[in-house]
């Protein structure tokens, strides 16, 4: 049964994924006063099955100088990783409870930056290469701040599993305690999964794609696949620490779906930030603000005590 929950799992993940990029164009479309996909199937409905099978199935080519096997194996390797998150999704039934979710969590987000290493270092190509550097530094600065974030949570909690968090706001939401936390949170999660307008690690006018440049097809499909994936489980994972978290509730789907049209909102909305200044954002803003708050919430958990 177990099995067979994970695989339901993979293959909703798999069609939300689709729809996310449905909304994301219809959201964009509208807010410019233009029509998104409205042409296939019923309400342009069918638009994100199309669009994979003509990446799936156009021609899979690679250049000359790449390095083959690790250029083939590393889409499908980011595919897995963005997936294998996932698994921390807390069950009803058949429910794999990680007492120490929140460190697994922390566990699979810093390998994602071995992703953007691989995929921009077997191209052999100058601009995925670049691209791929401004990545993992965006990654790197910005995983930091996530980290101490929820150290801060944890001491408000008092335990790393995802189903505590439940229990804990049932009376009042961690984002009406903590509300600039929550807010250092969201910002985070969008330079950590490469989101306007923090999204340097494709930027066009700049860096052509980033470092996913040379994949075209297939591996690009995947590429996009495993990005989406990500928003969505950080989606799900901000409603489960700071909005009540209650996932046995349609609320919660609600919840999720609100904060992915906040992301395609904030797109359309903001232009891309300055590279530099976005560094200066993450250690000079906030680091120093999460630490601050981290020791005032030991310091509140020492009197509690």
């Amino acid at each position: 049964m177990f099995m067979l929950t994970s695989l339901f799992l993979l293959i909703v993940i798999m069609v939300s994924v689709g729809f996310f990029t449905l909304l994301e164009r219809k959201v964009l479309g509208y807010i410019q006063f233009r029509k998104g996909p409205n042409k296939l199937g019923f309400l342009g409905l069918f638009q994100p099955f199309s669009d994979g099978l003509k990446l799936f199935l156009s021609e899979y080519m690679f250049p000359l100088n790449c390095n083959v096997l690790i250029y083939y194996i590393c889409p499908l390797f980011m595919l897995i990783y963005s997936l294998f998150i996932w698994v921390i999704f807390p069950f009803f039934y058949n429910c794999v409870s990680f007492c120490y979710g929140m460190i697994f969590f922390l566990c699979v987000l810093s390998m994602g930056v071995y992703t953007f290493i691989i995929c921009g270092w077997s191209s052999n190509s100058s601009y995925s290469m670049i691209g791929c550097i401004r990545s993992i530094s965006q990654a790197v600065s910005y995983e930091v701040s996530l980290s101490l974030i929820l150290i801060c949570i944890f001491f408000l909690v008092d335990s790393y599993s995802l189903l505590s968090f439940y229990i804990v706001q049932l009376n009042i939401w961690n984002m009406f305690v903590c509300f600039p936390l929550f807010l250092c949170w969201f910002s985070c999660c969008l330079a950590e999964t490469n989101r306007t307008p923090y999204d340097f690690s494709e930027g066009e006018s700049e860096l052509v794609s980033g470092f996913n440049i040379e994949y075209g097809g297939g591996g690009f499909a995947m590429l996009f696949i495993s990005e989406y994936s990500s928003i969505i489980f950080l989606c799900m994972f901000t409603v489960i620490l700071f909005l009540g978290g209650d996932f046995y509730s349609f609320f919660f789907s609600v919840s999720v779906m609100f904060m992915c049209f906040l992301i395609i909102w904030l797109r359309s909305s903001f232009p891309r930030y300055r590279y530099d200044k976005l560094m200066y954002m993450a250690w000079k803003c906030y680091l120093p603000l999460s630490l601050n708050l981290m020791f005032f919430f030991i310091m509140i958990k020492c009197l509690s005590v």
